[in-house]
């Protein structure tokens, strides 16, 4: 008899405690927005190593500045 009241208890901690888990529909969203510099600055060094070329530069750097 205490055998099978203890696995019910047991069984039933048990149900409960894993009801819990991942029950959450929660969502956590970070949304990091670069500053104007930063935008700037990444954009300079793409365009020292070559990634992009001048006139890419000179555009997307007035479209950095027109935006702010």
């Amino acid at each position: 008899m205490l055998k099978t009241t203890l696995t019910a208890l047991s069984t039933a901690i048990l149900c409960l405690s894993l009801s819990a888990c991942g029950g959450s529909t929660t969502k956590t969203v970070v949304e990091q927005k670069e500053t104007q510099g930063q935008q700037l600055l990444d954009l300079k060094e793409a365009y020292d190593k070559g990634v992009i070329t001048e006139s890419e530069y000179k555009r997307t750097k007035n479209e950095i500045l027109k935006d702010n």
